[in-house]
């Protein structure tokens, strides 16, 4: 159920007001200490926002999708990591619980989720398991009222700090998709440990790390839908993060493109500003309307899912047009700042080197690709 108009509004002035004020200050200390200070984690808790997504009735804000990729664009205006803070609780950490869950699931695990209690990660990616994620390796072992769970999962963001994991393990001896199940596993049951967290390209202060699972005695009331459903509800799963992922490309290009705005408006070249030059005005006008296309898609798309239509094509879209648009426009601002933009103290390096990632996490382009074609086929065009 949406919020009323006045309320959202209030909302997102509150939140650009916090990514302004309060975020874009700590950008460079981010960066340094590839950590997001304890303060700022305890004012997003108090903001509601490891809620976003989760129903009134479980103690969050119970966000449409087109309001909450509304939030997503402004969270894109500072460091990716401050979003991913409450990304996963907010996405696919949470979404499986929400699609899924049981009743006493829901009770006992969403309201903590909501208030940053409990921070959740969302286990699918393996060593040798990736874009095939229908190929998971991690066992899962019925012994009476328990599965056993073993394997590892890598790249998990959050690890660190989560305590519920939702594991993709395989439950059967059927071949690929159909013998994965799902499972929510808390990181204090026997045989749970976390490797140290990965050294990145970009995005300091957003961990990764492995998930090691041996032997894990996982409670059977904690698999998430029947035997056999897991890799149904990890895809679910991924076509709403892909949204929001989008959503949160569309707001990092548009800070982007107001730091390139402002810079060119300064700097002066052959006698006059670098933005009274054609071919500066040329990557500006290519940026900003790569940004525009990007944002309408996403806001449409989000408005089709909340009417309950099937946008497994259009958010793949979203995410492959917007992961690959940002990518241009931040390789743009670093040519249109030019020594400057690859110079750390202007912070142009540091989003170069950030949204790359966004074309490889919730599913690679390469991936995207392949479901918008397939989508397509089935739609007869």
């Amino acid at each position: 159920m949406a919020l009323d108009p006045e309320t959202f509004d209030a909302l997102i002035d509150t939140i650009r007001r916090f990514v302004a004020e309060r975020l874009r200050p700590l950008e460079a200390q981010v960066e340094e200490d590839d950590a997001i200070p304890s303060a700022i984690v305890a004012e997003m808790k108090d903001m509601g926002l490891f809620g976003l997504s989760i129903a009134e009735e479980h103690g969050g804000l119970g966000l449409t999708m087109a309001e909450e990729v509304r939030v997503a664009m402004e969270f894109g205006r500072t460091t990716p990591a401050f979003r991913s803070t409450f990304g996963t609780n907010v996405g696919i950490g949470s979404q499986g619980l929400v699609m899924a869950g049981t009743p006493e699931q829901k009770a006992e695990w969403l309201p903590r989720i909501a208030s940053g209690e409990i921070v959740t990660s969302f286990a699918l990616t393996e060593p040798d398991v990736g874009s095939d994620s229908g190929s998971v390796k991690t066992r899962a072992v019925k012994d009476g009222d328990v599965y056993r769970l073993s394997g590892t999962k890598r790249y998990i963001t959050n690890a660190d700090k989560a305590d519920l994991f939702t594991v993709m393990a395989r439950t059967g001896d059927e071949p690929g998709a159909r013998g994965v199940s799902a499972f929510l596993v808390p990181r204090d049951l026997p045989g749970v440990s976390i490797g140290a967290p990965e050294k990145k390209m970009g995005q300091k202060g957003a961990k990764v790390a492995d998930l090691n699972l041996d032997d894990v005695p996982v409670p059977a009331a904690n698999r998430l839908g029947a035997e056999g459903e897991g890799f149904k509800i990890a895809m679910r799963v991924l076509d709403r993060g892909r949204l929001h992922i989008a959503a949160v490309c569309v707001g990092v290009a548009e800070r982007l493109i107001a730091d390139c705005v402002a810079y060119a408006g300064e700097r002066k070249q052959f006698g006059k500003p670098i933005a009274e030059h054609q071919l500066i005005q040329g990557m500006i006008a290519d940026s900003k309307t790569e940004a525009l296309v990007s944002r309408a898609l996403v806001l449409e798309t989000a408005a089709r899912k909340d009417a309950g239509e099937d946008v497994v094509l259009e958010s793949a879209a979203a995410k492959y047009y917007a992961s690959e648009m940002v990518g241009r426009v931040a390789d743009r601002a670093v040519q249109i700042h030019g020594g400057a933009g690859y110079i750390a103290d202007y912070g142009i390096e540091r989003l170069y080197r950030d949204v790359r990632l966004f074309r490889i996490y919730e599913g690679t382009s390469q991936i995207q690709q392949v479901i918008i074609a397939r989508e397509t086929m089935k739609r007869g065009g």
